[in-house]
């Protein structure tokens, strides 16, 4: 049976990053871009990880391009992006796709975890998966859902 510690991504760096290494913590994962109307979520998303994160939080970002063209950036310009205008410490991954036949494995297998409301596919940028401490996929969150209002789900799993 496959696990989410069994994917690895890689760092906008290029870096291999097992998702092992977040084992036993509790996840949010978010797929991101950097010219959409719901960017200004990196803020709520930063502020959960300072919050959280000593608690067990780790916040994840995906970068993706698919929606709009609103990440068009390479991996150094999202890192300066997200680094000058949100101060983004949480760990941010190489750009991916998250539907389709190129879509991350990651992605691919969130996405069979949880539906959402309309099917499978993600809609849009900011989609929020929240995974609890043993590493099942509990929550799938709409790009309207600000992450500062999942502070209450998340806690509940720390």
């Amino acid at each position: 049976m496959t696990v989410i510690y069994d994917f690895s991504a890689d760092s906008l760096a290029g870096e291999p990053v097992p998702m092992k290494r977040f084992e036993g913590q509790v996840l949010l994962i978010v797929n991101t871009a950097s010219a959409c109307g719901f960017t200004p979520q990196y803020k709520g998303l930063q502020g959960l990880h300072q919050t959280l994160s000593p608690r067990g939080l780790a916040v994840l970002g995906f970068p993706c391009n698919q929606f709009g063209g609103q990440e068009p950036g390479d991996a150094r310009q999202i890192e300066q992006f997200c680094h000058t205008n949100y101060s983004v410490t949480f760990p941010m991954f190489a750009k991916i796709d998250v539907n389709g036949s190129q879509a991350h494995p990651l992605f691919k297998f969130l996405k069979r975890e949880k539906s959402g409301l309309l099917g499978s596919e993600i809609k849009w940028n900011f989609t929020k998966f929240l995974v609890d401490r043993s590493g099942k996929v509990v929550g799938r969150y709409a790009p309207t859902v600000r992450p500062e209002n999942l502070t209450k789900e998340i806690e509940a799993l720390l």
